[in-house]
C-alpha cells in the first residue's frame, strides 16, 4: 500500500485510471537503468525520479564540459570536470530522497550489462554513440529487458521501443544493421538544440512509465520528430528474420 505521504505526493498521477494506486506501487517497486546522462539522460532521470520510480541506475563514464550546460540541465559550471553519473546521482538524491539512485561512473560494457540488466525492469538508451547502442540492444535482447531508445541531432529526434518479451518486436539492429555503414552524425559533428532533447527524453520517460505500469506500448514503431516543422512522423518497422541479434537462430 501507498503511505499517506505518497498518496498526497503522487495524487495527480494516481487519479489517472491508467495509473491508479496499483500503477504507483509498480513505479515504486521498479528499477530502471539509464545509459548516458547527457542531454537525454538529464531530463529523463529527473522525470522518472519525480514520477516515483523506486530505483534508478545512472551509467556514464564521461565528465561534464562547459559545452554540455545548455542542454544537460542538472549541471552547472561548478560541476565541470566531474563525472556525469556521480554528479546527477548526488543532485537527484537531494531532490528525491525516496528514490534510490546509484551511479555507474564508467562506460557501459558487456560485463556491466550482464550484471545490471537482470536486476532492472526497463533500460533507457540515452547514449550518444553507435557502438553503445548496439551493445545495449544486444544485452536487452539477451536478457529480455524492454529498451527505450532515444536519439537527437540538430533539430531532429527519434524514439523507438524494443520489447524482447514480445516475439514480434524488432530490435535496433533490425532497423540499423551494424554490417552496414552506421550513421556517424552526432551532436558533436552537427550540433543540437536542448529543447529537442527534452521532447525526446519526455517521450522516452512516457514510454518507460507505460511499460512499468502495464499500459500498452507500441513496438515496431519508429517515431521521428522534426523540430523545425513541429511535426511527428511514424514509421512501421518489421522484425528481420535474419537479424543477427533477435532473428531466428539457425
Amino acid at each position: 500500500m501507498l503511505t499517506t505521504q505518497e498518496q498526497l505526493k503522487y495524487s495527480r498521477q494516481i487519479m489517472l485510471p491508467k495509473i491508479s494506486q496499483q500503477g504507483q506501487i509498480s513505479l515504486r517497486n521498479a528499477k530502471v537503468l539509464i545509459v548516458g546522462i547527457g542531454g537525454l539522460g538529464n531530463p529523463a532521470s529527473l522525470y522518472l525520479a519525480a514520477a516515483g520510480v523506486g530505483t534508478l541506475y545512472l551509467a556514464d563514464g564521461d565528465t561534464i564540459e562547459l559545452s554540455n550546460l545548455p542542454r544537460q540541465i542538472q549541471f552547472s559550471e561548478q560541476d565541470i570536470n566531474q563525472n556525469k553519473a556521480n554528479t546527477a546521482t548526488e543532485k537527484l538524491n537531494q531532490q528525491f530522497p525516496d528514490c534510490h539512485i546509484e551511479a555507474i561512473d564508467d562506460m557501459l560494457d558487456k560485463d556491466l550489462c550482464d550484471y545490471y540488466l537482470p536486476q532492472v525492469d526497463v533500460v533507457l538508451d540515452c547514449s550518444d554513440n553507435i557502438a553503445t547502442r548496439y551493445l545495449i540492444n544486444q544485452a536487452c535482447v539477451t536478457h529480455k529487458v524492454p529498451l527505450v531508445v532515444g536519439a537527437v541531432t540538430g533539430f531532429d529526434g527519434q524514439q523507438l521501443v524494443v520489447d524482447p518479451r514480445d516475439d514480434t518486436s524488432a530490435c535496433y539492429q533490425c532497423l540499423f544493421p551494424s554490417s552496414k555503414t552506421a550513421p556517424a552524425n552526432n551532436c558533436q559533428t552537427v550540433g543540437v538544440l536542448g529543447p529537442v532533447l527534452a521532447i525526446i527524453a519526455g517521450m522516452q520517460t512516457l514510454q518507460a512509465i507505460k511499460l512499468l505500469t502495464g499500459n500498452e506500448t507500441q513496438v515496431n514503431k519508429l517515431n521521428l520528430f522534426d523540430g523545425l516543422s513541429n511535426q511527428w512522423q511514424h514509421f512501421t518497422i518489421k522484425k528481420q528474420k535474419n537479424c543477427t541479434v533477435c532473428g531466428e537462430k539457425s
